[in-house]
């Protein structure tokens, strides 16, 4: 049962979300054999201001471990 939840900063139409869903289904029943029925995906917009409180601090450099493909960028402390 995948369930995805993608971070971006606002300003993505709808059009383009529903482009990024469908790829990431199709990902998921090509890489690990899932049914549509079995995903979910939402999708969460955080204001550029906001990305190192919600986001970086607390699911990037907290989570490091778990990553599978790591930014290319760093934040100050």
């Amino acid at each position: 049962m995948p369930h995805v939840i993608v971070k971006l900063w606002p300003g993505r139409t709808t059009v383009q979300k529903n482009d990024l869903c469908n790829k990431i289904i199709e990902a998921l029943k090509t890489s690990v054999n899932a049914t549509d029925s079995s995903i979910s995906i939402a999708i969460e917009e955080i204001p550029k201001e906001k990305w190192k409180e919600l986001v970086y601090d607390t699911e990037i450099a907290e989570k490091e471990e778990l990553l599978y493909k790591k930014p290319g960028y760093s934040l100050p402390e």
